[in-house]
């Protein structure tokens, strides 16, 4: 049965024309004349029994349709551009993989540590995006995603890594001389929140015995990496993950100034679809992952680990 779509002529120059919104534009940037890209996207508007754009004298702009067919067929396209290159970077070899992963965990955790994995399967590339949101994965070009939330996860199979334990940090210059002696010296000091964490600081408040106290206030921000570098700037107190945080807490560059942690309720996981199954080189990726993990959890220096915090260090920020 032959496909219902447009040709890729057709819609390359339609993306084209609405990311530089002329024609003319996408005419030089395609090495092809005004007209035929006109053709071209007269043909696809033809085609799809509808408009793309508005046709002002000389000027163009993108429909209402256009606008969301526009950035619909602009991820196709670099979905289909990505997956031939690396087909033709690695001759189709199967050993590329498309791994989403949460933001922070991918920099602070994952990264440091892909040394030891490119060391033992040299033959295996690995490229990384952030997704921060469940999705489905026959929409994407993803291979396996690494998430943190719960176990569920619509047509895919869920591994878990590891939990998360939330502590509070700041620059040591922002507190007084005296320190933090209760929770509730520490609700005077501004409080930074993560934007997908609402519920954190009052959780947090709540463990450590102190009620009635208002911890809405206070900048927010979307990834745990800007928390960490606001709480370096001394713009206040992070609630974040212990790990990722190690580095800056080792160093002395943040402490912990009230210890009571808060363990959450969900983790991070490993998920990979259930169609088709997992490649050879995907197990190869997860098996490693296990094991990294595995050692975090036993508290061992992790031999793919880019840095280990010295002896002690756990003690000095008061979690043995």
């Amino acid at each position: 049965m032959r496909r219902r779509i447009p040709s890729l002529e057709a819609l390359v120059a339609f993306e084209a024309a609405a990311r530089h919104q002329s024609f003319t534009r996408a005419a030089v940037a395609l090495s092809l004349t005004q007209s035929a890209v006109c053709k071209q996207i007269a043909a696809l508007e033809d085609y799809l029994g509808l408009a793309l754009f508005h046709r002002v004298k000389k000027r163009i702009s993108l429909t209402e349709a256009g606008e969301l067919y526009a950035r619909q067929i602009g991820e196709d396209l670099d979905r289909l551009e990505r997956h031939t290159g690396a087909l033709m970077t690695h001759r189709g070899e199967g050993n590329v993989l498309e791994l989403a992963s949460v933001p922070t965990f991918a920099t602070r955790w994952l990264i440091p540590r892909l040394g030891a994995f490119k060391a033992r399967h040299p033959g295996i590339t690995l490229n990384l995006t952030t997704r921060s949101q469940p999705f489905i994965f026959t929409d994407t070009g993803f291979d396996a995603a690494i998430h943190f939330g719960s176990p569920e996860w619509p047509g895919a199979s869920t591994s878990a890594l590891f939990g998360e334990e939330m502590i509070p940090v700041c620059s040591p210059q922002l507190l007084p001389p005296a320190g933090c002696a209760s929770a509730a010296e520490l609700a005077r000091l501004p409080l930074l929140h993560h934007s997908g964490r609402h519920d954190a600081w009052p959780r947090w408040f709540e463990h450590a015995g102190v009620r009635d106290v208002e911890v809405g206030a206070g900048a927010r921000f979307e990834l745990f990496s800007m928390l960490i570098e606001a709480a370096l700037a001394r713009l206040g107190v992070a609630l974040v993950p212990r790990f990722l945080a190690q580095r800056e807490l080792a160093a002395g560059e943040l402490v912990v100034p009230f210890q009571r942690s808060l363990e959450s309720a969900q983790a991070y996981y490993l998920v990979i679809p259930e169609t088709p199954g997992p490649s050879a080189a995907l197990l190869r990726f997860a098996a490693w992952l296990q094991d990294e993990a595995a050692a975090y959890r036993q508290g061992a220096s992790s031999p793919g680990a880019a840095r280990a915090l010295p002896d002690g260090a756990a003690a000095r920020d008061g979690h043995a």
